[in-house]
């Protein structure tokens, strides 16, 4: 990098402030055009490579063999020994084929059918979130609407007490969100929410061995693995992985789409006009927004990518948030294009064997989210500074201030 002159400021991106304002599209970009394969310096850890060209991303994430996700996990940051070892019992941080096999045990949940059986209840819990919220002509998206619709779908998959939803939403920011001064203060809180977590999926387990019913954990208490059962500890970080990964990422999702709009109010005109446009229009939020931006593997040999040498062990974070604007794959990439197409975007993930198991749930839930908001809040707008989530690895909007035409409840 020395005998390159930056046209932009270097970002640290080991550094969660450096997501704050905004996700570092200028520097990424950059790196994709002069050091796509970069080192990155990391106080307190052991540096990376940041990958940002979208075909090494899929590489990365798709090649198991040369990079593993089990080695030191898949978070961006370091975990100490004991906890590492508990997070391999984790199935996102598990390699083929190990991996495969839990896989096809939580696929039993995502299946077409039922997500399908799903869409009734989201529709009507979109109209009953929205009812809260509708006669006062104000609200937070994010607390208000993008939050509420993700917990109430993944606490009736998994089979949790309506009542107990927003224990989930608390649990999840602390864990998610532990670089964030608003969540908590310390990092040792993310360990106490996570314990909190684990106790209360161990109760709801007992309950569901007595009494099960069609949701996913009681299908979980049942299931076997080379003729065991799930263990406790294996069962208690299912429900941790899609506690988090079933309301984080849509919530994130939704909020950063909705500030989009903002930023491209002739794209919510676009909408409002032509509705036929949704599902390409979720595809591109997806895009967009990239509520995931990164994920983590371990060099397992001596390799080369993009002309780069990568030494066994090294840590290799690869940036689905760059892949997405790369301008080799996207025209006009930092436009918010809703009717984009073909759209090949990598916010599930890029294919292989760690695509996103909720992808068809989460498009179902964005799709019956904004269509709600186009009948019943055609003019929605900002209301006041959005707040970023401190994260580099969420890219989440904490709130988003909105206003609107007051209207009626439908519950009336």
């Amino acid at each position: 990098m020395s005998d390159i002159i930056a046209d932009v400021a270097p970002i640290d991106l080991s550094d969660s402030g450096s997501f704050v304002p905004a996700v570092p599209h200028e520097w990424l970009a950059y790196l994709r055009r002069h050091d796509p394969v970069h080192w990155q310096e990391e106080p307190g850890g052991p540096g990376y490579w940041a990958v940002t060209k979208y075909d090494d991303c899929v590489t990365v994430n798709r090649d198991f063999e040369r990079f593993s996700s089990s080695a030191m996990g898949t978070m961006p940051f370091e975990l100490h020994e004991e906890d590492r070892a508990q997070q391999s019992l984790m199935m996102l941080n598990m390699d083929p084929p190990l991996h495969t096999r839990y896989r096809r045990l939580v696929n039993k949940g995502f299946t077409p059918r039922m997500v399908r059986d799903l869409e009734e209840s989201i529709h009507r819990s979109t109209d009953g979130i929205i009812d809260q919220v509708i006669e006062a002509g104000e609200a937070d998206f994010v607390t208000d609407l993008s939050a509420e619709l993700p917990l109430q779908v993944i606490a009736e998959l998994l089979g949790v007490p309506q009542a107990d939803r927003h224990r989930m939403f608390d649990w999840s920011n602390r864990m998610v969100g532990s670089e964030d001064p608003e969540y908590q203060s310390e990092a040792e809180m993310a360990l106490a929410a996570a314990m909190e977590l684990y106790a209360y999926a161990a109760e709801l387990f007992g309950k569901k061995r007595i009494d099960p019913h069609a949701d996913l954990m009681s299908v979980l208490t049942t299931v076997e693995i080379d003729g065991e059962h799930l263990s406790e500890l294996e069962l208690e970080l299912f429900f941790l992985l899609l506690t988090v990964a079933g309301n984080e990422t849509t919530r994130n999702l939704m909020s950063g789409a909705m500030h989009a709009f903002f930023q491209f109010p002739d794209q919510w005109q676009r909408l409002r006009d032509d509705r036929s446009l949704l599902p390409t229009a979720v595809e591109e939020m997806l895009r967009f927004v990239t509520p995931v931006m990164n994920f983590r593997r371990t060099a397992m040999c001596d390799l080369v990518l993009s002309g780069t040498n990568i030494k066994e062990g090294d840590k290799v974070v690869f940036y689905h948030a760059s892949g997405n604007r790369d301008e080799d794959i996207f025209e006009n990439p930092d436009a918010f294009d809703i009717g984009r197409d073909p759209n090949p975007h990598m916010a599930f993930g890029g294919g292989g064997p760690h695509f996103c198991l909720g992808a068809n749930l989460a498009r179902m839930e964005i799709h019956v989210m904004f269509e709600h908001l186009l009948n019943r809040m055609p003019d929605l707008h900002s209301n006041g500074e959005a707040q970023r989530l401190q994260s580099r690895f969420i890219n989440g909007v904490k709130h988003l201030p909105v206003a609107f035409t007051p209207g009626t409840r439908l519950d009336h």
